[in-house]
């Protein structure tokens, strides 16, 4: 076997163990995370990840309220997505997806398990202010008028000064206390905030400051001494609750007043099914394509069958570390991929066995079979690469993720399939060559011809 051949056929193996180590369900260790997918932390680096339809959990859709009469600005609603995008990620969810379509964002939740906090940690402005109530405190719970906002303020209004915004937090974190073990919300202020704080609590000692969360009093405890960069809400609150007020409050306030839209529910036993239904089709649908590969092509047709296997692998292995979030729509796309990647095969090994028939040598005929069927390869992967651009722009700026789910998909398994059928066949067709060349010149039935 030629040197160079054998090589390439060496670092095909190895890059298709490679592939094979990333794609099988198995903890990876944190150092291999750290070097093929920095750009992902937390337990879910590195792992298959499912999307709402195959994993279940909750769709929300928020929209955007007029203000003054006036519709919402594009960026400020761009703006909300982002702090909603923030905000699903202290929810812990696994791969959200929020998209925005005109006035209009759509969260999907997959496996999402209190769907009714999670919709009321997303529509909440979480706008909190530290406000100044005198000697007259205002029971928790009640709706309070601040200074901050006026709109509907009548004589009989009381409005109370708002002293401080959210926006001055640094830190916000859900603690104990380490006597009744009731939950409280610890908060720490940004320098700025912290002298403004400590000048007011400083000045008025002995009176009730309001913290309000979207005009809503969390607590109104009595300023006992002087505070400045640290504090604590004490109140009723459980866990969850906590942990969603605590969400709002690190990641800021709304631009826009969000309402829902409406909220819809996929169940874990469809995605099960769903999940169950598209391996068996996938199973079946390559099983066909190899046997077809095999008997048409021969030897040919074993190598192809070899290379389709390491491209599925390379996929799986891929789709760990961009990471790509699989729904039905994009197994579809992987499907199709597949189809593509038989196709490219099927082009080389027509062209080759038209150069057999024309008289040339085995060696010959192999390379001009590839280097001929290149240009209607490029051509017909380039054109379907091209219409991924144009769905994935669709799904991502019209809140389609289906659509960008099969776009995302197809368009890698069109790239892989390029790589496994131009570059990996090959290898597999000279390095068989190499060792067998001299023996089935002339067995031109071998390669189905």
């Amino acid at each position: 076997m030629q040197r160079r051949n054998l090589i390439a056929l060496i670092l095909v193996f190895v890059l298709w163990a490679v592939a094979l180590y990333i794609a099988l369900p198995i903890e990876h260790p944190d150092l291999v995370k750290r070097v093929l997918a920095p750009h992902q932390t937390g337990a879910s680096a590195m792992t298959s990840r499912l999307g709402l339809d195959l994993k279940g959990g909750t769709r929300v859709v928020l929209q955007a309220k007029p203000q003054e009469g006036q519709a919402p600005k594009a960026e400020d609603i761009q703006t909300a997505k982002t702090i909603l995008e923030r905000r699903v990620n202290g929810l812990g969810v696994a791969e959200p997806i929020v998209q925005v379509s005109g006035d209009l964002i759509i969260v999907s939740l997959p496996g999402i398990s209190n769907p009714d906090e999670a919709v009321k940690t997303l529509a909440g402005t979480g706008q909190l202010e530290f406000v100044d109530m005198g000697q007259n405190p205002v029971p928790a719970g009640a709706k309070v008028v601040t200074s901050l906002d006026t709109t509907g303020v009548t004589t009989a209004t009381t409005v109370y000064k708002t002293v401080l915004k959210g926006d001055q937090l640094k830190n916000v974190d859900v603690v104990r206390d380490p006597t009744t073990q009731a939950i409280n919300i610890a908060f720490e202020f940004k320098p700025d905030g912290a002298k403004v704080f400590g000048d007011f609590t400083t000045n008025n000692i002995g009176t009730y400051l309001g913290i309000v969360l979207d005009k809503t009093v969390l607590s109104a405890p009595v300023i006992r001494a002087a505070i400045s960069d640290r504090g604590v809400i004490e109140g009723k609150f459980t866990l969850d609750e906590a942990q969603n007020l605590a969400i709002q409050m690190r990641y800021g306030a709304l631009p826009v007043p969000l309402e829902v839209a409406a909220v819809s529910t996929v169940g874990p036993s469809l995605g099960q099914d769903s999940v169950r239904t598209s391996i068996t089709a996938g199973i079946i649908g390559l099983a066909i394509v190899l046997l077809f590969m095999i008997v048409y092509y021969r030897l040919p047709g074993i190598l192809a069958a070899t290379a389709l296997l390491m491209y599925a692998t390379l996929n799986l292995a891929l789709y760990k570390i961009v990471p790509v979030v699989l729904t039905l729509p994009g197994i579809t796309g992987f499907l199709l991929s597949t189809g593509m990647a038989v196709d490219a095969n099927v082009l080389i090994f027509e062209r080759m066995k038209e150069e057999l028939r024309g008289g040339r040598t085995l060696h010959n005929a192999i390379e001009a079979g590839f280097s001929r069927a290149w240009t209607s390869i490029l051509d017909s992967n380039l054109s379907t690469l091209i219409t991924c651009a144009i769905l994935y722009y669709f799904g991502s700026n019209f809140g389609a993720s289906i659509v960008q789910g099969f776009a995302v998909t197809l368009g890698i398994g069109i790239l892989i399939s390029m790589f496994t059928a131009v570059v990996v066949t090959r290898t597999f067709m000279r390095s068989l060559i190499d060792l067998v060349g001299d023996r089935v010149q002339h067995r031109l039935g071998l390669f189905g011809a």
